[in-house]
């Protein structure tokens, strides 16, 4: 098992944070699963997914391709849609913004998320 070690430095707050595969543990909270979007800076739909992770007090990685073709490529090849957001969690391709509030909506996005 490979364990990597970050500090993240937030205003005041440290968190010491550990990677193991694609888990993450924030100091005594639950585990959490990776959560990555991809988005454009000014997409509605972008910034609605992007509040309910917020809301949810989710940490995600965020990557914004605005007009940058290749990194939609990649995105396009790793969602199976050129549409955005797309949204992963884990290794778990979950959809766009649509899809992630029907999993709101059905309650099952919190088992996803580990949020406990």
């Amino acid at each position: 098992m490979v364990v990597t070690f970050m500090v993240v430095k937030t205003g005041l707050q440290t968190l010491n944070l550990y990677k193991i595969s694609n888990i993450y543990s924030f100091g005594e909270k639950s585990m959490q699963p990776k959560v990555e979007i991809y988005t454009w800076s000014r997409c509605p739909f972008c910034i609605r997914a992007k509040s309910l992770l917020d809301k949810k007090g989710i940490n995600y990685t965020e990557y914004c391709i605005d007009g940058d073709e290749a990194a939609r490529s990649k995105m396009a090849e790793r969602a199976g849609r050129r549409s955005l957001p797309q949204i992963f969690i884990g290794d778990q391709h979950i959809g766009g913004c649509d899809d992630i509030h029907e999993l709101e909506r059905e309650g099952s996005l919190d088992g996803l998320l580990a949020i406990t």
